[in-house]
């Protein structure tokens, strides 16, 4: 009877966090479906741009749609701390300064994907990439 127990508790708790996760997978979009959005472009056509050297904002600024670009990939970026808050993957206090730090960077970003302007959190903070699958602080 405890096994049963215990196996109905782990249950429920594997459950919950698959519900989770579902909700931030439904919640967070990738650049490329914010530039679709914007744009009226397909994904695919974005993918051949980007292979072609052209960056997200470049594309969007070319269409007239960087400020909402910029405002939605903040909102992103937001939901995407939020998640590794609650995962306690980062501090509240840390991922604060690093939403602070994208906002002030943000504002000088003029499309072109230089860094330097831009600064290094991208939309998914490193993950993707494959070196840490996505269990970094925050940074790439």
């Amino acid at each position: 009877m405890k096994n049963l127990k215990k196996m109905l508790v782990v249950a429920i708790v594997v459950g919950l966090m698959g519900a989770a996760g579902a909700a931030y997978a439904a919640a967070a979009k990738t650049p490329a479906e914010i530039v679709s959005d914007l744009t009226g472009k397909t994904t695919s056509e974005l993918y051949q741009e980007r292979s072609a050297g052209k960056t997200y904002g470049a594309i969007v600024n070319e269409a007239g749609k960087l400020e909402q670009f910029r405002t939605q990939m903040l909102k992103q970026k937001k939901i995407i701390l939020d998640q590794r808050v609650s995962e306690g993957r980062l501090t509240q206090e840390q991922a604060d300064n690093i939403y602070k730090t994208i906002q002030s960077r943000q504002a000088n970003c003029d499309g072109t994907g230089n860094a330097g302007m831009c600064g290094n959190y991208g939309a998914g903070f490193g993950k993707g990439r494959g070196f840490g699958m996505g269990n970094g602080m925050g940074r790439q």
